[in-house]
């Protein structure tokens, strides 16, 4: 248990620091007060901060080692997968090709209706291949035009 002196004396003294911080908190504000009007003479907004912050973030992330192996092998997935697309668009032109030289006077639909071949799941498994691949081919040609107008 305090004393009688004792408590008087932690009331005192806790007086004095709630004017203290008082005070402070009035400074501050002038302060801050200030850094706004600084600001805005500069030209400076909280959009221009966001954006040299995100900037400089950006900046950070692209020279970890991480990033800089995720992109080598994001690019040389794109490369595989262009090739890819190149060599599957050969062959099925040249099986259209060979379709078209084997059946003179022999129409498609004489052996499976377009419909029939959309719902067939040979042919749906291709679809999602191919949209998977543009997919990823569109990401990846995104971040290159991102960088590329960055580096301008």
């Amino acid at each position: 248990m305090l004393s009688e002196e004792e408590k008087e004396e932690l009331k005192a003294e806790l007086v004095q620091l709630e004017d203290e911080i008082t005070t402070l908190r009035q400074v501050l504000s002038a302060k801050e007060r200030h850094l706004v009007e600084i600001k805005q003479k500069l030209g400076m907004n909280l959009m221009n901060e966001l954006k040299q912050n995100f900037s400089r973030s950006w900046h950070d992330v692209q020279t970890t080692a991480a990033y800089k192996k995720t992109h080598e092998t994001l690019s040389h997935a794109g490369q595989k997968a262009t090739a890819a697309f190149s060599n599957v668009g050969t062959a099925i032109s040249k099986k259209f090709g060979d379709m078209r030289s084997h059946s003179i006077g022999y129409s498609i639909r004489h052996s499976i209706s377009m419909p029939a071949m959309r719902n067939s799941p040979t042919f749906k498994s291709f679809e999602e291949r191919v949209e998977t691949t543009v997919t990823s081919l569109k990401v990846i040609y995104g971040r290159r035009k991102y960088e590329e107008a960055k580096e301008e």
